[in-house]
């Protein structure tokens, strides 16, 4: 697990909600403080959706909203003459992803042992702080995956200019 305080507050909003960086990411939940406080709960319900493109996003998804889809909605709640009091956005590597990660860190850790790898962005009204996380089904020592889901998210910032400490 590691902090990373994001130094240009705009320029990463900018990419969260209005760009496409975090689009293949899946919300696990959210929640913003403007002039009241709304929760967002990532579950993905497929029975919304018409059957075909239910199955298919259910299939791959594992239960969470793509940040793609719920991202407008929470643009929405962030416009306006003032910024947010806070927010806290819990995004999750997608199991296809993860199972790609662990190919190419070489990790012991078999990828339907991962509950989540997870990205947590949190604005307390004037700093943003990115925290990496894991967690497994499984009980180790080994923080391989750990390491190797920070270097990742360390190059995916890097990738998309963003700029951290």
């Amino acid at each position: 697990m590691r902090s990373y305080q994001i130094q240009d507050i705009k320029d990463f909003m900018k990419k969260l909600l209005i760009g496409e960086a975090f689009d293949a990411f899946l919300l696990a939940e959210a929640s913003i403080t403007t002039y009241a406080t709304f929760r967002i709960d990532g579950s993905f319900h497929p029975e919304y959706l018409g059957s075909a493109e239910a199955e298919l996003l259910e299939a791959e998804q594992s239960g969470y909203a793509l940040w793609r889809r719920v991202r407008p909605f929470f643009f929405e709640l962030t416009k306006g003459k003032n910024p947010p009091l806070s927010f806290r956005i819990v995004l999750r590597l997608a199991p296809v992803n993860v199972a790609q990660l662990i190919a190419r860190s070489g990790v012991s850790v078999r990828a339907e042992d991962v509950d989540g790898l997870f990205l947590n962005v949190h604005f307390d009204g004037t700093t943003l702080t990115c925290v990496s996380g894991t967690s497994l089904r499984v009980f180790t020592l080994d923080k391989a995956l750990e390491h190797a889901w920070d270097e990742a998210l360390e190059r995916f910032f890097r990738k998309e200019g963003i700029s951290f400490c």
